[in-house]
Formats: C-alpha cells, structure tokens, sequence
C-alpha cells in the first residue's frame, strides 16, 4: 500500500461518516462515495438513542459502552456534534423481567437504579399514569442523527476527504482482490474500500461474490408539531417510546425502532399518534406533522458485521442495526484495523467470517 493508503468508505451514513473521519484523522486519503444525500438514509430516521441497555450478553454490552464513552469523546474533537446526555426511563417490561435486567447490567457496572412512582413523577411530571417502578439509567442520552453525520462528513472533508456523488453499482475486482468501486460515472481505485451501505450492503457485497446476510425491517415513527418542554428524558413504556427532538418535536414510535407500518402505515401512524396523547398531559392539544418509515439493517444474528473479509483482500465490511450507538467505536476500530492492522479485542466476536 502507498505510504497514504487510499481508501473508499461507500455509504454517508453515521457508520461511514465515522470511519472516514477518523481514516482521514489517522493521514488516509478518503473518497466517500454516496448516491443519496449527505447523511444516509436509515440515519436520518432513527430515534437516536444513546445507550447500552435492553438484554444484551455481557460481550455486546461492553462494546455498546464503550461507544458511549467514545461519543463524548468525539464530540469533543467535532464541535458539531450536540449529545443530549438526559437519561432514560425504562418500564416497557414486566416488573420481574425488569429486576432481571436491573440486577445483571447493574453488576456489568451500567448506572442502572429502580425508581419508584413519586420520583417517577418528579423525573417525567408530563406523564398521564406513571408505573409503580421503573429504571433509571442517568447516562443514557440522545443526538440529533442527521445533524451528527453531517457534521463528522464535514469534519473529514476539512481533513482532506473527498465526497464524491455517484451511485456504486459494483465492486471493482483484479486477480480475487477488491480494487475500488464502480460507479455510473466511472471507476474510482482505492487500496481498501468499505461498504458501509445500511440496507444496500449485500447488494453491493455480492458482486465480489460475498454473501452478507442482512434484513431491513421497517420501522415507524412519528412526529408532532413543535412544543414547549415537556420531557426531560427519553421514556421507553409499554407500546410507546418517545423523546423530544432539539426542536420541541415529540418523536415516537412503539419502540425505538418504530412501530410496525402494517399495509396501511397512514392509519399506524394516527394510531401511534393517539396513544402519544393519551400518554402525555396535554396529549389533546398536540398537532401531527408527519411520519417516517425507516428500514434499519439488521444482520441475521443481530449483532454488527465488522471486519475484512477472509479471501477478499481489500474490502471491509461495516453494517450494524445500533450505528448511532456505535458509530464512534466502530469508526475508530476500523481505521486502526484498516491502516495499522490492530483488531480491537472487542469487535472479536463480529467479524464477517462467522457467516461467511
């Protein structure tokens, strides 16, 4: 490889706006190579959830951690990223399934406490019931996700990257190894080129003959009108997870992945919108502005894909279904695997040739 290797991230999302940034922070030469708008398209439509929570196994966890903490991190080192470290409030389990989940994350270490109604109350006094118990996690938080790929594409373009407008229709192939990318304008070379396509991921894959088993479940969420502050933290209740965006929009969903559209997502979304109200005080007075449908990509065992792939020189795969939380560690461990040959020891178990 050159003494600047050149490298092609495909994909603007937030997992291929990290990479690139931090390639290009390390000295590459970076061409980001996106068909869309700047921002990718699952980014743009996620909830945005900040955490390490819900029933991961210890391994996962860990990793989910530290991309917390990288986050803080790298906010520091791209002012324009605006992290909104609020907490969560988390009661959409049963009481025993949520002492189960308390007591295990609680011992990984994650601050993680139960709470009872009257501080309920005081952490959310906007909503209608509150639950006799709940958890609390203080660290937990949010981001704007569109906001945030964008200001990291930003930031590597000042570094020197390249963002190049074109549709990647293939992968560039010479004597078994992956030698850039094919684009309706033409070829473009590169030493290593990272597909970090979301749900376009195995398309482009396969035309090296690579198989990548991923889904794209679709997600719906909705939005109201801009509103005065009404929640201090983000709220995961049963069938109803909400937060409130920078601009006083309410965003919810029947999860942080968004409701389930069903074949008329027009009457899903009224239907995600009541509920909203009725949970909120002040519910009747809320205005609906829209909904959106997200297809997030999910690998078949739900766990990131990340890593070179064996018999495949020059091509490194990153897609996950948790990018805005992992995006900064995955984009830090990349380039440190990419350019230097170092493998963070917590990406061990989601390496791609677990299915290939």
């Amino acid at each position: 490889m050159a003494d600047r290797p050149h490298v092609i991230v495909v994909g603007a999302g937030i997992i291929g706006a990290s990479i690139a940034w931090h390639l290009a922070r390390e000295g590459a030469r970076v061409t980001i190579v996106e068909a869309g708008a700047p921002g990718g398209i699952a980014t743009r439509r996620s909830w945005a959830w900040l955490n390490a929570s819900w029933g991961n196994p210890e391994p996962y966890f860990r990793l989910r951690l530290r991309a917390m903490a990288e986050w803080k991190r790298l906010s520091r080192e791209v002012p324009a990223i605006r992290l909104h470290w609020v907490g969560g409030l988390l009661y959409d389990m049963a009481p025993d399934e949520l002492d189960a989940y308390a007591d295990q994350h609680g011992s990984w270490g994650y601050g993680i406490r139960r709470v009872d109604a009257t501080e309920i109350g005081r952490l959310e006094p906007a909503l209608t019931a509150a639950p006799a118990m709940a958890l609390h996690v203080a660290e937990e938080g949010a981001l704007e996700p569109l906001a945030a790929a964008q200001g990291l594409l930003a930031a590597a373009i000042g570094l020197g990257a390249a963002l190049h407008r074109a549709d990647v229709t293939g992968l560039d192939m010479a004597g078994g190894q992956v030698t850039g990318v094919i684009t309706a304008q033409g070829r473009i070379a590169a030493d290593t080129v990272v597909i970090a396509a979301g749900t376009a991921t195995a398309a482009l894959a396969a035309t090296a003959g690579i198989a990548v088993p991923i889904s794209a479940p679709p997600g719906l969420l909705v939005a109201t009108r801009p509103l005065p502050k009404l929640l201090n933290g983000l709220v995961m209740a049963p069938d109803m997870h909400v937060r409130q965006l920078e601009d006083g929009r309410l965003l919810a969903g029947a999860d942080f992945g968004g409701s389930d559209p069903g074949e008329d997502a027009e009457a899903t979304a009224r239907a995600v919108f009541a509920g909203l109200q009725a949970m909120l005080k002040g519910g009747s007075s809320f205005l609906f502005d829209r909904y959106q449908i997200g297809h997030r990509p999910m690998p078949a065992d739900g766990f990131p894909i990340m890593g070179g792939v064996s018999g495949c020189p020059g091509l490194y795969l990153a897609v996950t279904h948790s990018g805005i939380t992992l995006a900064p560690a995955l984009g830090l461990f990349a380039a440190a695997e990419i350019l230097k040959g170092r493998r963070d020891a917590l990406l061990a178990p989601y390496g791609p040739e677990r299915f290939l």
